[in-house]
Protein backbone atom coordinates (compact mmCIF):
# COMPACT_ATOMS: atom_id res chain seq x y z
CA UNK A 1 0.00 0.00 0.00
CA UNK A 2 1.19 3.59 -1.18
CA UNK A 3 1.70 6.13 1.38
CA UNK A 4 0.48 8.73 -0.74
CA UNK A 5 -2.82 6.38 -0.64
CA UNK A 6 -3.06 6.84 2.98
CA UNK A 7 -5.13 9.76 4.58
CA UNK A 8 -5.07 11.33 7.99
CA UNK A 9 -7.25 10.17 10.46
CA UNK A 10 -10.08 12.39 11.29
CA UNK A 11 -11.06 12.88 14.48
CA UNK A 12 -14.42 12.66 15.29
CA UNK A 13 -14.51 12.54 19.38
CA UNK A 14 -11.51 13.39 22.00
CA UNK A 15 -12.71 10.85 24.98
CA UNK A 16 -13.31 12.75 28.36
CA UNK A 17 -10.39 12.52 30.93
CA UNK A 18 -8.05 10.98 28.36
CA UNK A 19 -4.40 11.91 27.08
CA UNK A 20 -5.60 13.66 23.87
CA UNK A 21 -7.79 15.81 26.15
CA UNK A 22 -4.97 16.42 28.09
CA UNK A 23 -2.94 17.75 25.01
CA UNK A 24 -5.85 19.40 23.46
CA UNK A 25 -7.03 17.34 21.06
CA UNK A 26 -10.60 18.38 19.20
CA UNK A 27 -13.13 17.11 17.08
CA UNK A 28 -12.03 17.67 13.37
CA UNK A 29 -8.41 17.27 14.04
CA UNK A 30 -6.09 14.81 11.54
CA UNK A 31 -3.74 12.64 12.89
CA UNK A 32 -0.93 12.37 9.91
CA UNK A 33 1.63 10.39 11.64
CA UNK A 34 3.29 8.41 14.76
CA UNK A 35 6.56 8.15 15.16
CA UNK A 36 7.36 9.04 11.76
CA UNK A 37 5.04 6.08 10.18
CA UNK A 38 1.15 7.05 8.79
CA UNK A 39 -1.19 4.56 9.98
CA UNK A 40 -3.17 2.90 7.51
CA UNK A 41 -5.83 2.03 9.58
CA UNK A 42 -7.32 1.42 13.33
CA UNK A 43 -5.32 -1.78 13.52
CA UNK A 44 -1.85 0.23 12.64
CA UNK A 45 -2.87 2.98 14.85
CA UNK A 46 -3.58 0.33 18.19
CA UNK A 47 0.10 -1.16 16.89
CA UNK A 48 1.63 2.40 16.91
CA UNK A 49 0.39 4.09 20.09
CA UNK A 50 1.41 1.02 22.30
CA UNK A 51 4.53 2.75 22.51
CA UNK A 52 5.54 4.48 25.48
CA UNK A 53 7.30 7.68 23.77
CA UNK A 54 5.28 9.22 20.92
CA UNK A 55 6.04 11.68 18.13
CA UNK A 56 2.83 12.74 16.65
CA UNK A 57 1.79 14.48 13.22
CA UNK A 58 -0.95 16.52 13.23
CA UNK A 59 -3.11 19.06 11.55
CA UNK A 60 -5.72 20.84 13.09
CA UNK A 61 -9.22 21.60 12.25
CA UNK A 62 -8.05 25.12 11.43
CA UNK A 63 -5.33 23.52 8.86
CA UNK A 64 -2.35 24.06 11.26
CA UNK A 65 0.29 21.74 11.84
CA UNK A 66 1.92 20.43 15.10
CA UNK A 67 4.14 17.94 16.04
CA UNK A 68 2.94 16.82 19.73
CA UNK A 69 5.41 14.64 21.78
CA UNK A 70 4.23 12.90 24.85
CA UNK A 71 5.15 10.12 27.10
CA UNK A 72 2.94 7.31 28.77
CA UNK A 73 1.92 4.33 29.96
CA UNK A 74 2.57 1.41 27.85
CA UNK A 75 -0.68 0.41 26.03
CA UNK A 76 -2.63 3.03 27.42
CA UNK A 77 -5.02 4.77 24.97
CA UNK A 78 -5.16 8.08 23.77
CA UNK A 79 -8.81 8.21 24.00
CA UNK A 80 -9.41 9.46 19.76
CA UNK A 81 -12.42 8.32 17.86
CA UNK A 82 -12.18 8.74 14.66
CA UNK A 83 -13.84 9.22 11.22
CA UNK A 84 -13.48 5.78 9.61
CA UNK A 85 -11.33 2.64 10.91
CA UNK A 86 -9.61 2.67 7.43
CA UNK A 87 -7.46 5.48 6.58
CA UNK A 88 -6.62 4.09 2.82
CA UNK A 89 -9.74 3.40 1.80
CA UNK A 90 -12.40 -0.25 1.47
CA UNK A 91 -10.65 -2.90 0.24
CA UNK A 92 -13.95 -3.73 -2.40
CA UNK A 93 -15.40 -7.10 -3.16
CA UNK A 94 -14.80 -8.82 -6.38
CA UNK A 95 -17.46 -11.36 -5.50
CA UNK A 96 -20.91 -11.75 -7.43
CA UNK A 97 -22.55 -13.66 -5.07
CA UNK A 98 -26.69 -13.57 -5.87
CA UNK A 99 -27.85 -13.38 -2.60
CA UNK A 100 -25.53 -10.65 -1.61
CA UNK A 101 -27.49 -7.48 0.39
CA UNK A 102 -25.79 -4.80 -1.27
CA UNK A 103 -27.16 -6.03 -4.72
CA UNK A 104 -30.60 -6.96 -3.41
CA UNK A 105 -31.55 -2.53 -2.26
CA UNK A 106 -33.17 -0.63 -4.29
CA UNK A 107 -31.42 1.98 -6.09
CA UNK A 108 -31.19 5.95 -4.56
CA UNK A 109 -30.08 5.61 -0.87
CA UNK A 110 -27.69 6.91 1.45
CA UNK A 111 -23.94 5.54 -0.15
CA UNK A 112 -22.96 3.93 2.50
CA UNK A 113 -25.87 1.50 1.59
CA UNK A 114 -23.84 0.19 -1.35
CA UNK A 115 -20.32 0.00 -0.33
CA UNK A 116 -19.51 -4.09 -0.84
CA UNK A 117 -16.67 -4.70 1.01
CA UNK A 118 -14.39 -7.59 1.69
CA UNK A 119 -11.83 -6.00 3.95
CA UNK A 120 -10.00 -8.24 5.99
CA UNK A 121 -9.73 -5.61 8.66
CA UNK A 122 -13.12 -4.86 9.31
CA UNK A 123 -13.71 -8.63 9.76
CA UNK A 124 -11.22 -8.38 12.33
CA UNK A 125 -12.42 -5.39 14.31
CA UNK A 126 -16.05 -5.61 14.33
CA UNK A 127 -16.83 -9.00 12.94
CA UNK A 128 -17.43 -8.53 9.51
CA UNK A 129 -17.36 -11.41 6.73
CA UNK A 130 -15.08 -11.64 4.30
CA UNK A 131 -14.73 -14.19 1.19
CA UNK A 132 -10.82 -14.40 1.42
CA UNK A 133 -10.63 -13.86 -2.26
CA UNK A 134 -9.94 -10.57 -2.54
CA UNK A 135 -6.57 -10.96 -0.27
CA UNK A 136 -3.05 -9.53 -2.18
CA UNK A 137 0.14 -11.93 -0.47
CA UNK A 138 0.66 -8.22 0.99
CA UNK A 139 -2.07 -8.77 2.91
CA UNK A 140 -2.21 -12.27 3.65
CA UNK A 141 1.77 -11.19 5.15
CA UNK A 142 0.24 -8.63 7.25
CA UNK A 143 -2.46 -10.76 8.74
CA UNK A 144 0.09 -13.31 9.78
CA UNK A 145 2.85 -10.52 11.28
CA UNK A 146 0.06 -8.78 12.77
CA UNK A 147 -1.54 -12.02 14.35
CA UNK A 148 -5.05 -10.77 13.06
CA UNK A 149 -7.01 -13.72 14.66
CA UNK A 150 -9.69 -14.78 14.10
CA UNK A 151 -11.01 -13.71 11.25
CA UNK A 152 -14.85 -13.92 10.05
CA UNK A 153 -15.12 -16.14 6.84
CA UNK A 154 -18.18 -16.78 4.43
CA UNK A 155 -17.73 -20.25 3.44
CA UNK A 156 -20.74 -21.17 1.90
CA UNK A 157 -19.48 -24.38 0.61
CA UNK A 158 -16.15 -26.26 0.73
CA UNK A 159 -16.33 -27.92 -2.93
CA UNK A 160 -14.68 -25.86 -5.37
CA UNK A 161 -17.12 -26.20 -7.80
CA UNK A 162 -19.89 -25.00 -5.98
CA UNK A 163 -18.48 -22.08 -3.97
CA UNK A 164 -17.34 -20.62 -7.52
CA UNK A 165 -21.02 -20.98 -8.59
CA UNK A 166 -22.07 -18.86 -5.42
CA UNK A 167 -19.25 -16.16 -5.30
CA UNK A 168 -19.51 -16.41 -9.18
CA UNK A 169 -15.69 -16.31 -9.12
CA UNK A 170 -13.26 -19.18 -9.97
CA UNK A 171 -11.01 -18.14 -7.04
CA UNK A 172 -13.29 -18.91 -4.96
CA UNK A 173 -12.87 -22.33 -4.93
CA UNK A 174 -9.48 -22.10 -2.98
CA UNK A 175 -10.81 -21.97 0.20
CA UNK A 176 -9.50 -25.25 1.45
CA UNK A 177 -5.75 -24.41 0.70
CA UNK A 178 -6.74 -21.08 2.82
CA UNK A 179 -8.17 -22.77 5.61
CA UNK A 180 -4.83 -25.03 5.11
CA UNK A 181 -2.78 -21.36 5.76
CA UNK A 182 -4.76 -20.44 8.61
CA UNK A 183 -3.83 -24.02 10.16
CA UNK A 184 0.01 -23.56 9.66
CA UNK A 185 0.07 -20.14 11.26
CA UNK A 186 -2.46 -21.15 14.32
CA UNK A 187 -4.82 -18.27 13.31
CA UNK A 188 -8.55 -19.05 13.52
CA UNK A 189 -11.54 -17.91 11.72
CA UNK A 190 -15.25 -18.32 12.60
CA UNK A 191 -17.28 -19.36 9.42
CA UNK A 192 -20.54 -19.09 7.94
CA UNK A 193 -22.37 -21.04 5.83
CA UNK A 194 -25.54 -19.30 3.25
CA UNK A 195 -28.29 -21.85 2.58
CA UNK A 196 -29.09 -21.31 -0.50
CA UNK A 197 -31.76 -23.80 -1.75
CA UNK A 198 -30.92 -26.44 -4.34
CA UNK A 199 -27.05 -24.94 -4.46
CA UNK A 200 -25.34 -25.18 -1.14
CA UNK A 201 -27.96 -27.67 0.70
CA UNK A 202 -28.57 -31.63 0.82
CA UNK A 203 -25.43 -33.29 0.48
CA UNK A 204 -23.66 -30.09 -0.17
CA UNK A 205 -23.73 -28.79 3.12
CA UNK A 206 -23.02 -32.44 5.16
CA UNK A 207 -19.93 -32.26 2.99
CA UNK A 208 -19.50 -28.30 3.89
CA UNK A 209 -19.72 -28.99 7.83
CA UNK A 210 -17.78 -31.88 7.79
CA UNK A 211 -14.87 -30.86 5.71
CA UNK A 212 -14.73 -27.46 8.20
CA UNK A 213 -14.73 -29.69 11.18
CA UNK A 214 -11.56 -31.17 9.65
CA UNK A 215 -9.69 -27.81 10.35
CA UNK A 216 -11.14 -27.69 14.39
CA UNK A 217 -9.07 -30.45 16.08
CA UNK A 218 -6.38 -29.39 18.03
CA UNK A 219 -5.24 -26.84 20.94
CA UNK A 220 -5.84 -23.93 18.47
CA UNK A 221 -8.60 -25.02 16.10
CA UNK A 222 -8.53 -23.21 13.05
CA UNK A 223 -11.95 -23.45 12.67
CA UNK A 224 -13.66 -22.15 15.96
CA UNK A 225 -17.18 -22.68 14.82
CA UNK A 226 -19.64 -22.42 11.86
CA UNK A 227 -23.08 -20.69 11.45
CA UNK A 228 -25.40 -21.93 9.30
CA UNK A 229 -27.88 -19.17 8.10
CA UNK A 230 -30.82 -19.15 5.76
CA UNK A 231 -30.35 -16.78 2.19
CA UNK A 232 -32.22 -13.89 2.31
CA UNK A 233 -33.90 -12.43 -0.53
CA UNK A 234 -36.09 -8.86 -1.31
CA UNK A 235 -37.78 -8.26 -3.88
CA UNK A 236 -35.15 -5.55 -5.54
CA UNK A 237 -32.95 -8.97 -6.20
CA UNK A 238 -31.62 -9.29 -10.05
CA UNK A 239 -34.74 -11.26 -11.81
CA UNK A 240 -32.16 -13.37 -13.69
CA UNK A 241 -30.75 -15.11 -10.20
CA UNK A 242 -31.70 -18.81 -9.46
CA UNK A 243 -32.06 -18.23 -5.97
CA UNK A 244 -35.68 -19.34 -4.21
CA UNK A 245 -36.70 -18.45 -0.94
CA UNK A 246 -36.52 -20.34 2.38
CA UNK A 247 -39.63 -22.33 3.15
CA UNK A 248 -41.07 -23.69 6.25
CA UNK A 249 -40.59 -27.25 5.04
CA UNK A 250 -37.12 -26.26 3.95
CA UNK A 251 -36.48 -25.00 7.50
CA UNK A 252 -37.26 -28.21 8.96
CA UNK A 253 -35.33 -30.15 6.58
CA UNK A 254 -32.19 -28.02 7.11
CA UNK A 255 -32.98 -28.13 11.15
CA UNK A 256 -33.11 -32.28 11.18
CA UNK A 257 -30.36 -32.17 8.89
CA UNK A 258 -27.76 -30.31 10.89
CA UNK A 259 -28.93 -31.28 14.57
CA UNK A 260 -27.59 -35.19 14.24
CA UNK A 261 -24.20 -33.75 12.74
CA UNK A 262 -24.15 -31.27 16.03
CA UNK A 263 -24.68 -34.54 18.45
CA UNK A 264 -21.48 -36.03 16.34
CA UNK A 265 -19.40 -32.45 16.53
CA UNK A 266 -20.26 -32.69 20.05
CA UNK A 267 -19.60 -35.98 20.63
CA UNK A 268 -15.90 -35.17 19.10
CA UNK A 269 -14.71 -32.25 19.93
CA UNK A 270 -17.17 -31.53 23.08
CA UNK A 271 -19.05 -28.90 21.66
CA UNK A 272 -21.60 -28.06 18.98
CA UNK A 273 -19.06 -26.20 16.77
CA UNK A 274 -21.50 -25.90 13.42
CA UNK A 275 -24.42 -23.27 14.74
CA UNK A 276 -28.02 -23.04 13.36
CA UNK A 277 -29.52 -18.96 13.23
CA UNK A 278 -32.34 -18.40 15.19
CA UNK A 279 -34.10 -17.84 11.39
CA UNK A 280 -34.29 -21.62 10.71
CA UNK A 281 -36.43 -22.41 14.35
CA UNK A 282 -38.36 -18.94 13.46
CA UNK A 283 -39.53 -20.11 9.79
CA UNK A 284 -39.95 -23.48 11.18
CA UNK A 285 -42.19 -22.79 13.36
CA UNK A 286 -40.20 -24.76 16.05
CA UNK A 287 -38.94 -23.95 19.52
CA UNK A 288 -35.75 -22.28 20.27
CA UNK A 289 -32.75 -24.06 21.68
CA UNK A 290 -32.46 -23.44 25.29
CA UNK A 291 -29.41 -21.24 26.78
CA UNK A 292 -27.60 -23.93 27.91
CA UNK A 293 -27.48 -25.98 23.89
CA UNK A 294 -25.68 -21.94 23.14
CA UNK A 295 -23.05 -22.84 25.41
CA UNK A 296 -20.92 -19.46 25.09
CA UNK A 297 -22.89 -18.05 22.30
CA UNK A 298 -19.49 -17.97 19.69
CA UNK A 299 -21.94 -16.92 16.75
CA UNK A 300 -24.17 -14.72 18.57
CA UNK A 301 -23.53 -11.46 15.38
CA UNK A 302 -24.84 -14.19 12.79
CA UNK A 303 -27.82 -14.53 14.75
CA UNK A 304 -27.42 -17.74 16.74
CA UNK A 305 -28.45 -17.40 19.83
CA UNK A 306 -29.54 -13.99 19.79
CA UNK A 307 -33.20 -14.28 20.62
CA UNK A 308 -32.73 -16.80 23.62
CA UNK A 309 -30.39 -14.26 24.84
CA UNK A 310 -32.90 -11.83 24.74
CA UNK A 311 -35.20 -13.91 26.57
CA UNK A 312 -32.78 -15.00 28.77
CA UNK A 313 -31.82 -11.58 29.75
CA UNK A 314 -35.75 -10.42 30.14
CA UNK A 315 -36.32 -13.22 32.60
CA UNK A 316 -33.22 -11.89 35.00
CA UNK A 317 -34.72 -8.76 34.62
CA UNK A 318 -38.23 -9.34 35.19
CA UNK A 319 -37.72 -10.46 38.43
CA UNK A 320 -37.18 -6.60 39.89
CA UNK A 321 -39.84 -5.76 37.87
CA UNK A 322 -43.00 -3.29 39.72
CA UNK A 323 -46.71 -4.69 40.29
CA UNK A 324 -47.88 -1.23 38.96
CA UNK A 325 -46.77 1.75 37.26
CA UNK A 326 -48.35 4.84 37.62
CA UNK A 327 -50.15 7.25 35.68
CA UNK A 328 -51.24 4.44 33.58
CA UNK A 329 -49.80 4.25 29.80
CA UNK A 330 -50.24 2.24 26.62
CA UNK A 331 -47.54 1.03 24.17
CA UNK A 332 -46.93 -0.57 20.90
CA UNK A 333 -43.84 -2.37 20.89
CA UNK A 334 -42.63 -3.04 17.01
CA UNK A 335 -40.55 -6.28 15.78
CA UNK A 336 -39.96 -8.23 13.19
CA UNK A 337 -43.13 -11.17 12.07
CA UNK A 338 -40.40 -13.97 12.57
CA UNK A 339 -40.00 -13.36 16.18
CA UNK A 340 -43.93 -12.95 17.07
CA UNK A 341 -44.52 -15.99 18.91
CA UNK A 342 -41.00 -16.54 20.69
CA UNK A 343 -41.77 -12.39 22.58
CA UNK A 344 -45.48 -13.32 23.80
CA UNK A 345 -44.21 -14.25 27.04
CA UNK A 346 -42.66 -10.52 27.45
CA UNK A 347 -45.08 -9.45 26.29
CA UNK A 348 -47.57 -10.99 28.76
CA UNK A 349 -45.21 -10.20 31.66
CA UNK A 350 -45.68 -6.67 30.88
CA UNK A 351 -49.48 -6.98 30.40
CA UNK A 352 -49.40 -8.39 34.15
CA UNK A 353 -48.09 -4.75 35.82
CA UNK A 354 -51.14 -2.90 36.76
CA UNK A 355 -51.50 0.24 34.50
CA UNK A 356 -49.14 -1.01 31.61
CA UNK A 357 -50.39 -2.49 28.38
CA UNK A 358 -48.04 -3.70 25.68
CA UNK A 359 -48.73 -4.53 22.23
CA UNK A 360 -47.20 -6.51 20.30
CA UNK A 361 -46.95 -5.03 16.26
CA UNK A 362 -45.41 -7.99 14.64
CA UNK A 363 -44.78 -6.57 11.05
CA UNK A 364 -43.49 -8.23 7.92
CA UNK A 365 -41.85 -6.15 5.54
CA UNK A 366 -43.80 -4.74 2.99
CA UNK A 367 -40.68 -2.55 1.88
CA UNK A 368 -38.31 -5.71 0.87
CA UNK A 369 -40.99 -7.69 0.33
CA UNK A 370 -40.79 -10.83 2.54
CA UNK A 371 -43.32 -12.60 4.05
CA UNK A 372 -41.01 -13.23 7.12
CA UNK A 373 -39.19 -10.50 8.30
CA UNK A 374 -36.37 -10.41 11.09
CA UNK A 375 -36.82 -7.44 13.16
CA UNK A 376 -33.51 -5.55 12.32
CA UNK A 377 -34.86 -5.26 8.61
CA UNK A 378 -38.27 -3.26 9.03
CA UNK A 379 -37.63 -0.05 7.53
CA UNK A 380 -40.22 3.28 7.79
CA UNK A 381 -41.67 2.65 5.20
CA UNK A 382 -43.24 -1.01 6.70
CA UNK A 383 -43.92 1.48 10.05
CA UNK A 384 -45.94 3.55 7.71
CA UNK A 385 -47.31 1.09 6.08
CA UNK A 386 -49.00 -1.22 8.77
CA UNK A 387 -49.38 1.20 11.82
CA UNK A 388 -51.04 4.19 9.77
CA UNK A 389 -54.91 3.09 10.82
CA UNK A 390 -54.04 1.27 14.38
CA UNK A 391 -54.20 2.75 17.63
CA UNK A 392 -50.99 3.45 18.54
CA UNK A 393 -51.66 4.17 22.79
CA UNK A 394 -48.62 6.47 23.97
CA UNK A 395 -46.26 6.12 21.45
CA UNK A 396 -43.85 3.32 19.89
CA UNK A 397 -41.34 0.99 21.52
CA UNK A 398 -38.73 0.89 18.34
CA UNK A 399 -35.69 -1.46 18.26
CA UNK A 400 -32.17 0.03 17.56
CA UNK A 401 -31.37 -2.88 15.64
CA UNK A 402 -33.42 -1.12 12.82
CA UNK A 403 -31.55 2.29 13.52
CA UNK A 404 -28.28 3.76 11.90
CA UNK A 405 -27.01 5.99 13.85
CA UNK A 406 -24.86 9.27 13.23
CA UNK A 407 -22.66 11.84 14.97
CA UNK A 408 -25.71 13.59 16.40
CA UNK A 409 -27.10 12.09 20.14
CA UNK A 410 -30.88 12.77 19.28
CA UNK A 411 -32.24 9.06 17.95
CA UNK A 412 -35.20 10.92 16.36
CA UNK A 413 -32.25 12.01 13.52
CA UNK A 414 -31.31 8.21 13.33
CA UNK A 415 -32.09 6.25 9.80
CA UNK A 416 -33.91 3.28 8.77
CA UNK A 417 -32.53 1.06 6.42
CA UNK A 418 -34.59 3.16 3.72
CA UNK A 419 -33.32 6.44 4.59
CA UNK A 420 -36.41 7.60 6.61
CA UNK A 421 -35.80 9.12 9.58
CA UNK A 422 -37.15 8.70 12.89
CA UNK A 423 -38.73 11.85 13.58
CA UNK A 424 -40.34 11.54 10.39
CA UNK A 425 -41.84 7.87 10.50
CA UNK A 426 -43.25 9.92 13.85
CA UNK A 427 -44.58 12.87 12.91
CA UNK A 428 -46.45 10.62 10.10
CA UNK A 429 -47.65 8.28 12.39
CA UNK A 430 -48.90 11.52 14.93
CA UNK A 431 -47.13 9.09 17.80
CA UNK A 432 -43.99 9.47 19.55
CA UNK A 433 -41.59 6.99 18.58
CA UNK A 434 -39.00 5.68 21.29
CA UNK A 435 -35.90 4.30 20.33
CA UNK A 436 -35.00 1.60 23.26
CA UNK A 437 -31.65 -0.85 23.23
CA UNK A 438 -31.90 -3.76 24.82
CA UNK A 439 -33.68 -5.41 27.70
CA UNK A 440 -32.79 -2.46 29.47
CA UNK A 441 -34.12 0.40 27.31
CA UNK A 442 -36.93 -1.64 26.48
CA UNK A 443 -37.86 -2.23 30.64
CA UNK A 444 -37.09 1.63 31.10
CA UNK A 445 -39.14 2.76 28.35
CA UNK A 446 -42.25 0.93 29.69
CA UNK A 447 -41.01 2.08 33.64
CA UNK A 448 -41.29 6.00 32.67
CA UNK A 449 -42.45 8.15 35.19
CA UNK A 450 -44.77 8.98 32.59
CA UNK A 451 -45.73 8.74 28.87
CA UNK A 452 -44.18 11.50 26.67
CA UNK A 453 -47.43 12.88 25.01
CA UNK A 454 -47.08 15.47 21.93
CA UNK A 455 -43.05 15.08 21.93
CA UNK A 456 -42.05 14.04 18.42
CA UNK A 457 -38.09 15.16 18.43
CA UNK A 458 -37.62 14.59 22.12
CA UNK A 459 -34.78 11.32 22.80
CA UNK A 460 -35.81 8.60 24.65
CA UNK A 461 -35.22 8.89 28.71
CA UNK A 462 -33.97 6.18 30.05
CA UNK A 463 -33.93 5.14 33.40
CA UNK A 464 -30.91 3.59 34.51
CA UNK A 465 -31.52 1.65 38.00
CA UNK A 466 -28.86 -0.56 38.87
CA UNK A 467 -30.94 -3.67 39.78
CA UNK A 468 -32.44 -3.13 35.82
CA UNK A 469 -29.03 -2.87 33.89
CA UNK A 470 -28.19 -6.15 31.84
CA UNK A 471 -25.89 -4.49 29.26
Amino acid sequence: MSQSTIQPAVVTRVLPDSIAEEIGFEAGDRLVSINGQRPRDLIDYQFLCADEELILEVVDRTGKAHTVELEKDYDEDLGLEFETALFDGLIQCNNRCPFCFIDQQPPGKRETLYLKDDDYRLSFLYGSYLTLTNLTPREWDRIAAMRLSPLFVSVHATEPEVRSRLLKNPRAGELLSHLAWFQEQRLQIHAQVVVCPGINDGSHLTRTLHDLARFHGGDVPTVASVAVVPVGLTRFRPREDELIPVSSAKAREVIDQVQPLQAEFRQRFGTTFAWLADEWFLIARRSLPTAADYETYPQLGNGVGSIRQFLTEFEDAATLLPTEVNPPRHYTWVVGNAVEHAFQPIVERFNAIHGLHVSLAALNSDYWGQEITVTGLLTGHDLRHHLHDRALGDGILLPTVMLKPNDSGDRQTWQFLDDQRVSEVSQTLDVPIHPVEGISGLIAACLQPEPEKNSETAPNRRLRPLSLETE
